[in-house]
């Protein structure tokens, strides 16, 4: 079996859980994450904060951005550019787009901070700490041009779904801390 094939198929394995997980107690779930976030946020003191708009059977994190913006830090989002994405402020109204990712309008700000911590969602990680995602490589794409500007990596998820073997890639991104509610 190739190693594509295996990620490919830990990949359906973790969405089949991580449906399951966006049920029953979600809400519960995502509270002890944002919690936990919230914390470390404080604790590293960041002020300069890549967050993502979710998706159903992704950590809601819309309580933690309201929360985050009443302290007046910097929050970006993913903006789809092509097969990759940049970031720009957050900021309402937010648009549905494609996938079903919602999104701020467009700004051509291009003078950005360094980034203290980006807190990026995740199907399942591996043995490296290596995130595996929806398999667009949108991530992983944004994180080889931004990595020097990225201070801390957060994954997070409502369930850890991990992979005892290698099942990515040398450029998949990698963690620095992940947080679940398992």
């Amino acid at each position: 079996m190739t190693k594509e094939h295996g990620k490919s198929q830990f990949r359906k394995h973790c969405l089949q859980r991580l449906k399951r997980a966006s049920g029953k107690r979600a809400y519960i779930k995502d509270k002890y994450i944002l919690d936990v976030l919230y914390k470390m946020i404080h604790e590293e003191k960041a002020q300069n904060i890549m967050l993502y708009l979710p998706l159903k059977m992704e950590v809601n994190l819309y309580p933690l951005i309201k929360q985050l913006r009443k302290e007046k830090r910097a929050l970006y989002v993913p903006f789809m550019e092509g097969a990759s994405f940049r970031l720009v402020k957050y900021r309402l109204p937010l648009y549905k787009k494609q996938f079903g990712i919602k999104e701020p309008k467009d700004s051509k700000q291009t003078k950005r901070k360094k980034i203290d911590i980006a807190i990026v969602p995740i199907v399942g990680v591996d043995a490296t700490h290596r995130r595996v995602g929806f398999g667009k490589g949108m991530y992983d794409r944004f994180f080889e041009k931004n990595n020097k500007n990225i201070k801390k990596v957060v994954f997070v998820a409502r369930e850890l779904c991990y992979a005892k073997e290698v099942v990515t890639d040398h450029y998949d991104v990698k963690a620095d801390s992940i947080i679940t509610a398992t």
